[in-house]
């Protein structure tokens, strides 16, 4: 039996994973907010795309709620998820002209992003997120670093 503590959640893994969240959430956060501000403008590129309004509603929103989700780390896992098959969705549907040297750019970033969200929705959160501290003061406890981790690898 291993009595070793764990130390996998370090004051670095916590930054880091941390750093990673902001990072893959402002792409989505920001192209939101940019759609929402040139609205028609996105919406006419889209539409000669064959992409209904509805759906750069829809998408506009997905972006937004899921950006901040990874943001804050609520309900991380199940955004994480959502953006990573939007941006696998993205991929095959919009950048298959490989000939086009950028739109292979555009295939490949999409492909590393969605990995990177898949690999978050599995790791979760971490200890620095909005998630756990409302998990601890709703349970009215003092959170030892030991249940701070396990809460953590349960978002």
């Amino acid at each position: 039996m291993n009595t070793a503590p764990d130390t996998s959640h370090t004051f670095p893994h916590d930054l880091i994973l941390l750093l990673s969240r902001l990072l893959l959430a402002w792409i989505f956060v920001h192209e939101g907010v940019l759609l929402i501000a040139n609205f028609s403008t996105a919406s006419a590129g889209m539409a000669k795309l064959g992409v209904p309004p509805p759906l750069v509603i829809a998408t506009i929103a997905l972006q937004l709620v899921a950006g901040l989700a990874i943001a804050t780390g609520v309900l991380l896992r199940p955004a994480a998820a959502a953006l990573g098959l939007f941006c696998v969705a993205t991929a095959v549907l919009f950048h298959t002209n490989f000939a086009n040297r950028n739109e292979l750019l555009h295939f490949e970033k999409d492909l590393a992003i969605a990995g990177g969200m898949f690999a978050l929705a599995l790791c979760g959160a971490g200890r620095w997120s909005i998630a756990l501290v409302w998990r601890t003061r709703s349970a009215h406890v003092i959170v030892t670093p030991q249940a701070a981790r396990e809460s953590a690898t349960q978002e």
